[in-house]
């Protein structure tokens, strides 16, 4: 992959080069050819950036280039759980990567980076089977992936009223997915990993019946939780997953009682029906038995191969459990290097897309400098397309925050940015012509120092004013525009300026050595719906 170009070649020239035993052809474009074998989808705000549908668009683009179908051979979830959801070419998927809706990647990878309920790959699985995609013939779940229970998922909720009702904090905005409680297991040394279900049920059976004793009486004693709450939560769980399923129910997949979380539920209060619950997971878990190996191997092969390995990120970098804010954080490691703990391979160079939106969303109880005023008309436009794909909750939306991803770059470190949703911008209903748009290029303190990056210190950062840019908006319906040059003028000079004050931020000492390029701007939902011949990054600085 280190293959260098010494040929000085005019934009639109043509020039071909062999990386390993294939012969790739390229056009000479603004964008950086991909430098590695190794793709990395990373969010570079608070989760919720559209990830998920760049995976079918770097595929795309691999095939062109290569002419092989099957160049995208591994397609991998790095983190995460059932709580980081994606939308992929109108496919919802909470759990599986985006490369299911990619008939010709071979592997759908669990890293071993990653918690899951068994059950939940067998809910997401099967309606997806019966659309005509094929999981689990290429679902690859890696041995040292994590196992969630049920006994997770009522900690998480359990939690979440200790914070409220003992510690008298506000709400976390947890997912109840149960995906804390199974990292605590990890870093606890008590954790269960999918190759567990290859070996005796007895042992198996032991490691979760002492699991799921222990969750129980760290609701009851060390939580506080009442006796009602402690029945509430199964009901919260139940209902939460017939709504998820709702759908595959509907199509005669599944009935209600697949989701029916009470059976679980023991003689007395802070008591299980363990025995009920670990037949299920290990039944579950002889259905997946043969989709479980070694991520590692089919990752050196895949790469030994010449074909290429996608790392699809759950939430982005600020939720990252160390570099982001806590409580409002996730379990795990949402940064390029977890790529390589999560396969289980060694370092190597890799290609690192960034993907944001043209505005900001947050859901839970985030501290949200940028937040529009909810009467504002954008702000009611937005909001009536930002609801969580795992969870349904409705997202808080607001103004472009170019210090967050500034931050991002300089110390998370990117090749590409990718710009999102700039459709929902356009002038709409009560978001009528004369409105501007407004960036975050600063942060103010009531003394009147400006800040041009994210203050590490949480306390700081909650007393501190945005400081916008305001450009004009544009009213044109752009989500037909194929071509940057067909976008209005404001709408380029807005993506221009929003690139110009990323790099401004990541690169205030002027020791950015690589300037990443803007390499796909979505305006809209669909495949088709994506601008590539995007300029360079120093045309667009010069743009703004």
């Amino acid at each position: 992959m280190s293959n260098k170009i010494k040929k000085v070649l005019k934009k639109g020239e043509r020039f071909s080069v062999y990386i390993g035993c294939t012969k790739w052809s390229f056009k000479k474009m603004a964008l950086t050819n991909f430098k590695s074998q190794v793709i990395a989808d990373v969010g570079i705000s608070m989760g919720d950036e559209g990830k998920g549908r760049l995976i079918y668009e770097v595929i795309d683009e691999l095939k062109s280039a290569s002419g092989k179908k099957d160049i995208a051979a591994i397609v991998m979830k790095v983190n995460g759980g059932a709580n980081s959801g994606h939308t992929a070419g109108g496919v919802k998927l909470n759990l599986l990567p985006a490369g299911v809706i990619e008939k010709d990647v071979e592997v759908l990878a669990i890293g071993a980076g990653v918690v899951a309920d068994p059950r939940k790959f067998i809910w997401e699985g099967k309606p997806l089977e019966k659309r005509g995609y094929d999981i689990f013939g290429r679902l690859l779940i890696d041995e040292r992936a994590m196992i969630s229970d049920v006994g997770h998922r009522l900690l998480d909720l359990a939690y979440e009223d200790y914070r409220v009702n003992i510690l008298k904090e506000e709400p976390r905005g947890s997912t109840g997915r149960g995906i804390t409680p199974s990292y605590v297991d990890e870093v606890s040394q008590f954790q269960i990993c999918y190759g567990d279900l290859l070996g005796d049920k007895e042992v198996f059976r032991h490691k979760m019946s002492a699991r799921l004793e222990r969750a129980c009486k760290t609701i009851q004693y060390v939580c506080q939780v009442s006796a009602e709450k402690w029945a509430s939560f199964f009901d919260v769980l139940t209902n939460a997953e017939l709504r998820a399923n709702a759908e595959a129910i509907e199509e005669g997949v599944f009935v209600n009682d697949d989701f029916d979380f009470h059976k679980f539920m023991g003689a007395n209060p802070f008591e299980l029906n363990i025995d009920a619950i670990v037949d299920e997971y290990w039944n579950v878990g002889q259905t997946l038995a043969k989709n479980v190996g070694d991520v590692r191997e089919a990752s050196l092969k895949a790469i030994a191969e010449g074909k290429y390995i996608l790392g699809e990120y759950g939430q982005a970098y600020w939720l990252d459990k160390r570099h982001g804010f806590a409580p409002n954080v996730t379990a795990s490691h949402t940064g390029v290097p977890e790529f390589f703990q999560s396969a289980g391979i060694p370092l190597r160079q890799v290609h690192t897309l960034g993907c944001c939106k043209a505005y900001d969303t947050k859901v839970g109880t985030h501290v949200f400098l940028t937040q529009m005023n909810d009467e504002h008309p954008l702000a009611k436009k937005l909001k009536k397309l930002e609801f969580g794909t795992s969870t349904g909750r409705q997202r808080m939306v607001g103004w472009f925050d170019a210090v967050e991803k500034g931050d991002a770059l300089r110390y998370g470190g990117y090749d590409d940015i990718v710009i999102n949703k700039l459709d929902a911008l356009s002038y709409d209903g009560q978001w009528c012509e004369g409105g501007e748009l407004l960036v975050c290029i600063g942060y103010k303190d009531a003394s009147g120092k400006t800040y041009k990056s994210v203050p590490r210190c949480d306390n700081l950062r909650k007393t501190l004013k945005p400081v916008y840019a305001q450009l004009p908006g544009w009213a044109e319906d752009i989500s037909n525009v194929r071509k940057f040059n067909d976008l209005p003028d404001a709408a380029k000079r807005y993506v221009a300026f929003c690139v110009k004050s990323v790099i401004e931020i990541a690169n205030k000492n002027n020791d950015l050595k690589n300037l990443p390029n803007l390499r796909y701007i979505g305006v809209g939902p669909l495949q088709s719906q994506i601008i590539r011949d995007v300029p360079s990054t120093e045309e667009l600085i010069k743009l703004a």
